[in-house]
């Protein structure tokens, strides 16, 4: 399995989404990396064909995914950020109903979306209606239904949003156990559910590819440039207007600051180690500033 994406650009207008994007994808757990606005679901939508970019290619396994559209989409599933549904629908009649649309033999299509309720732990609330579902169910029966077809690119936009803590880290899990023989692509800017699942991450800047690789050495590239300081209370303001803060700890004595910074930010400042965490704030400074 090999997804190639080709000089990716798109244009609205006079606006400039995605620039000249570039990557090759094998089996494994992507993350892509980027604030809102990024460029994330547009380009998850050329992939999946919703979309025609202006430039480049999307090829899977060397062929054109527009020369033959119908092959593609029938090795691809697609979790997309408006998960639309049916809210009178029963989880197991949707599941049916999604199986059809894809063309699935009725006989396999029940065994199929059984399976599937089961493998998102939704086997126990099949019979009951989607609106009665919580926000973590309707998620992942939204996975469910994108696993209809068994397919070897998975593609799951901005997955986790609105979820607990608890929902997120079993859908972490889950997306994790598909990892072996798909290609699964995660868009998030919510950094640690890349950080726990992604094999890989990518990011995506102001519709750049700017950086790629696993999680330590991309946080690697800002050692040197994180700092915890003690602010007295009469300059913190200033501290706060004139750097990027990633965290911030009240004490009696003053305040802690975690500054994203080049320069030393103040005399007192000590070099910490980076996360993940201050790697975003680092490429998406400009989000966080306002």
């Amino acid at each position: 399995m090999l997804l190639e994406l080709n000089n990716i650009t798109k244009n609205y207008d006079d606006t400039v989404v995605l620039n000249d994007v570039s990557f090759s994808l094998e089996p494994g757990v992507y993350g892509l990396l980027g604030s809102n606005g990024s460029g994330k679901t547009t380009l998850f939508r050329i992939i999946c064909g919703v979309i025609k970019q202006n430039a480049g290619t999307v090829n899977y396994n060397h062929d054109d995914a527009r020369t033959n559209p119908d092959a593609f989409r029938s090795v691809l599933g697609f979790l997309p950020q408006d998960f639309s549904y049916y809210p009178d629908f029963t989880g197991m009649k949707f599941m049916l109903y999604i199986a059809a649309l894809k063309g699935i033999n009725k006989n396999f299509a029940k065994k199929r979306c059984l399976e599937l309720l089961k493998l998102v732990g939704l086997e126990d609330v099949k019979n009951k209606k989607i609106k009665k579902y919580s926000g973590g169910m309707k998620q992942r029966l939204g996975i469910a239904q994108a696993m209809i077809n068994d397919p070897e690119v998975l593609i799951l936009d901005e997955p986790t949003v609105g979820l607990d803590p608890k929902e997120r880290v079993r859908f972490r899990n889950l997306i994790s156990s598909f990892s072996e023989n798909k290609i699964v692509i995660l868009s998030t800017h919510i950094v640690s559910d890349v950080e726990y699942i992604a094999d890989e991450i990518l990011v995506l800047n102001q519709g750049k590819l700017e950086n790629r690789g696993v999680s330590s050495a991309l946080v690697n590239t800002i050692n040197g440039y994180v700092w915890e300081s003690m602010v007295e209370t009469d300059k913190l303001d200033e501290m706060l207007a004139k750097h990027i803060i990633s965290n911030q700890k009240h004490e009696a004595t003053g305040t802690i600051l975690r500054i994203i910074s080049k320069e030393k930010p103040s005399n007192n400042a000590q070099q910490v180690q980076p996360t993940l965490e201050d790697l975003y704030l680092y490429y998406f400074r400009e989000d966080a500033e306002r």
